[in-house]
């Protein structure tokens, strides 16, 4: 029992991670707390729900279709509404208020035209329904679980690597630590914040696709409630700080997990913000130990 519960709260917790993820990227290169962030995790939820209807259609098509959409989505959002507040050199406050009306009005749009009904992926994809399981010893993980599993692992090495082993990486951490130098070095600020935006919208994405799939359940408010995890998640593991989030991520998946197993699962959402009280108690600077990291 205790094993099964604790492979069922790493899956929950892959899908935190890789959430909490590229929201600490898009912190810690753009500088701003984009609240439309966890629309991005719906978007990419829906879209690959919508690739998923289509006959023949398969999960290793709907997955990478809706983390791409909701990229895209990203660029767009961030050119129009942050670019030019970046430009006049807003004051963060600025940004933030404006993604607060955006994700409102982008929310209440999409009710209005899909209804706020629970939506599932056909039974035949995979994980759902028979999809069958894989068997280790006491613990029985469901073939979309091993998925959520596997494409965190390859999301967060294929990011890591970009971010530490090209030149498009290099460029990244150069606008992280400082946008002006990096500026005068040749590096195109412009192109590398919009990759960024790209880059965290598919990290979003994919969550909103994994999350769906664990749960089999989509609804056009489930990027709200997975806002208030990434929040938790990022203070946790420490504010611009990668590794960090992950190891957050993964830590109040497996807690969460266990709450409602072994306590109460009434008490279940609360644990995200008694974990993010705790470490505030005692590590102000996160797990990842610092406020506000100058790179990523």
């Amino acid at each position: 029992m205790f094993a099964q519960q604790l492979a069922n709260g790493l899956v929950l917790g892959c899908t935190y991670a890789l959430f909490a993820l590229g929201f600490t990227l898009m912190f810690g290169v753009l500088k701003v707390l984009n609240l439309t962030y966890g629309f991005y995790c719906t978007a990419g939820a829906l879209v690959a729900l919508a690739v998923a209807g289509i006959p023949g259609a398969t999960l290793w098509l709907a997955l990478p279709a809706g983390a791409l959409a909701a990229g895209g989505l990203a660029v767009v959002v961030d050119t129009l509404l942050l670019m030019p507040l970046r430009r006049v050199r807003a004051p963060e406050l600025s940004a933030l208020m404006v993604t607060v009306g955006a994700v409102l009005l982008l929310t209440s749009l999409l009710s209005m035209g899909l209804g706020t009904e629970i939506r599932r992926f056909p039974p035949g994809m995979l994980g759902t329904g028979t999809g069958g399981a894989v068997v280790l010893g006491p613990v029985r993980l469901a073939w979309s679980q091993v998925l959520i599993i596997a494409t965190t692992g390859l999301l967060v090495g294929a990011l890591l690597a970009l971010l530490h082993g090209s030149r498009l990486g290099l460029a990244i951490r150069a606008v992280a630590g400082n946008e002006d130098a990096a500026r005068l070095m040749g590096v195109s600020v412009a192109r590398t914040m919009a990759l960024v935006s790209f880059l965290s919208g598919v990290m979003g994405g994919a969550a909103g696709v994994l999350l769906g799939l664990n749960f089999n359940a989509i609804q056009p408010y489930m990027g709200e409630s997975m806002m208030l995890h990434g929040f938790a998640v990022v203070i946790v593991g420490g504010l611009g700080n990668i590794r960090g989030a992950l190891l957050a991520g993964v830590l109040l998946g497996v807690t969460e997990v266990m709450v409602a197993g072994y306590v109460d699962s009434a008490l279940k959402d609360g644990v995200a913000f008694a974990l993010m009280m705790l470490v505030l108690w005692l590590r102000p600077a996160g797990l990842g130990g610092r406020v506000v990291a100058p790179r990523v």
